[in-house]
């Protein structure tokens, strides 16, 4: 049970690596979390986002991330839901007052490791585009007389977020590093809070008009 050749372990692989290298609402969200509030904002923003992710990998296990797939209007409410969410993160980093701003980049504030975590959870539940991604992604890596499909499911989604508990810790280190050197350039760091706020903005605007 649960025996894959080496082609299958090196092509899921590659692909899990690809996944968590490219850009999205969740890579943003922790860098962002990391630039705001240093190490221990962005390592709440990983583990919020990690158990988001879990979630889409249980319902992807479970069958029911299918509802998504071909209901219209699942579909559209929880995208409509996840698009509001991050504009309403977006506009509320953007309407911060300026030397607040630059402050909270420039001199990574204390975390409120709690709330950090529980917006990551809601950043990456409520992107269904990430649903219908695990449903048409894990099922490619499901082999016949490996054992039930259902644990099959689990086991490589359990893995891609394993793959990102390699990958994205240094990036958050490296990230509260930067963090640190910014200290000082107060008008640097404002810009970026914006820029950071206008892109959470933008990717809530994506999501919005996308389509399945």
């Amino acid at each position: 049970m649960l025996t894959y050749s080496l082609a299958h372990w090196m092509t899921f692989l590659s692909a899990a690596i690809l996944l968590n290298l490219s850009p999205g609402p969740d890579m943003a969200f922790i860098l962002g979390q990391t630039a705001r509030h240093g190490r221990r904002g962005g390592v709440a923003a990983m583990f919020g986002v990690w158990s988001g992710a879990a979630l889409h990998v249980g319902m992807a296990a479970l069958g029911l991330s299918a509802v998504l797939a071909t209901s219209a209007l699942a579909f559209s409410l929880v995208k409509w839901i996840g698009a509001a969410y991050l504009v309403w993160l977006g506009l509320q980093i953007l309407l911060r007052r300026g030397a607040e701003a630059a402050s909270s980049v420039s001199v990574p504030s204390t975390p409120r490791s709690g709330a950090i975590f529980r917006q990551g959870i809601l950043v990456s539940a409520l992107n269904p585009k990430v649903a219908i991604f695990f449903l048409a992604f894990l099922p490619q890596f499901v082999v016949p007389g490996a054992g039930p499909a259902a644990l099959q499911l689990a086991l490589h989604g359990a893995l891609i977020i394993l793959v990102a508990a390699v990958i994205e810790p240094p990036l958050v280190f490296l990230g509260a590093r930067l963090a640190r050197a910014m200290s000082g350039h107060r008008r640097l760091g404002a810009w970026l809070e914006k820029g950071l706020g206008g892109l959470f903005v933008l990717l809530g605007v994506k999501l919005a008009l996308s389509e399945r």
